[in-house]
């Protein structure tokens, strides 16, 4: 069927993806949005079966033949399909059959971008309670801490005692590291500097200093994208993110001795479009990827990993990832994490340019 070029340049700018099929289940065209969600061509997939583009449940494609047959509606929710690229994705369609023409059109509406904006929306609020009440319990302790301190300095100079003398030395060293560990957990405490930067720049700022700390034991390789445009942001509030994401996956591999294939960690950016963070939808974003051929985030941490005190090290603080979330965010980004054994992947997320009205 040959698509009325007006109508085709309709169906174009529709959000919702339509693919209309044939009786048989063969392809008889899609619009754009149907095209970028399946990753083909409309033109190519002309006239071949559906399950080219994708493959569901059995019975999902009988189903349709019956459709058409009875001439009935019908809409299947949060279906799973694999791609011919083999990327799973999560949708809502509906079918509308039209017998007199032996047309079956398809309506699809993918939910995974929407089931990543409510994860994010619920981390981001779940975060922001957890530093809030971090922030308010910071200031509880740093209160008394300092008077602690006060109170064994003055104590130190009363006493003559060698030994007492040590044990008032080892209340303040104490006092000042756990004083240390509260300014940690409030963040940084200068507000941002923004600025046009180049962000491999940045990055091979954080190549060069996990290079010195690992010397010869791990493999640092690059994939960057060159056309990435300068953005706006804080040059040593990413570079703290980056860098407390890139230590992680460096201890990670340190501390593995059972890597056959050699320590690796992969600095990657690519630019994406028309991408949502939070409830803000950016037409272009800068995506960038720090992995490792690790062992893994174990799974009984991995949902909690960006809250404060959460660690898989015995001598970990838990607060690395959860400052770099915290800096991403003020960037009006986000950090996701993927992790399975050999291969741990965090993804930032940072606009370029303006929001989409």
């Amino acid at each position: 069927m040959v698509v009325d070029p007006k109508f085709q340049q309709i169906l174009d700018n529709l959000i919702t993806a339509i693919v209309v099929l044939d009786a048989d289940l063969t392809i008889d065209s899609m619009n754009a949005s149907a095209e970028m969600l399946l990753g083909v061509s409309g033109e190519q997939m002309q006239g071949r079966e559906i399950n080219a583009c994708f493959s569901e449940s059995d019975g999902a494609f009988a189903s349709l033949r019956q459709a058409l047959i009875e001439n009935r509606n019908y809409t299947k929710r949060r279906a799973s399909w694999i791609l011919h690229s083999q990327e799973e994705i999560t949708v809502d369609y509906s079918v509308t059959p039209s017998p007199e023409m032996g047309k079956i059109m398809l309506e699809i509406q993918p939910l995974d971008r929407l089931i990543r904006i409510s994860r994010e929306e619920a981390m981001i609020s779940s975060q922001e309670t957890s530093r809030n009440f971090i922030r308010s319990m910071a200031h509880e302790i740093k209160n008394p801490l300092g008077g602690i301190r006060g109170a064994a300095q003055l104590l130190s100079k009363e006493l003559e005692d060698y030994d007492l003398l040590e044990y008032t030395s080892i209340i303040i060293d104490e006092t000042d590291r756990l004083r240390n560990l509260v300014d940690r957990m409030l963040g940084p405490r200068r507000p941002a500097e923004f600025s046009h930067l180049n962000i491999h720049e940045v990055l091979e700022h954080v190549a060069a200093v996990i290079k010195i700390e690992a010397g010869d034991q791990v493999r640092l390789l690059r994939d960057y994208d060159p056309s990435i445009p300068d953005l706006v942001g804080d040059r040593e509030q990413l570079i703290q993110a980056f860098l407390n994401i890139a230590r992680n996956a460096l201890q990670a591999l340190v501390e593995n001795d059972n890597n056959e294939e050699g320590r690796r960690i992969t600095f990657k950016t690519r630019v994406q479009r028309r991408y949502t963070i939070g409830r803000t939808h950016y037409p272009l974003v800068a995506r960038l990827s720090i992995s490792d051929n690790g062992p893994g985030i174990p799974p009984e941490i991995f949902e909690d990993i960006f809250f404060p005190m959460i660690t898989g090290r015995p001598e970990g603080t838990g607060l690395g990832l959860s400052i770099a979330q915290n800096l991403i965010n003020q960037h009006h980004g986000f950090i996701e994490c993927e992790s399975k054994k050999n291969f741990t992947e965090f993804v930032i997320f940072l606009p370029l340019g303006k929001t989409d009205a």
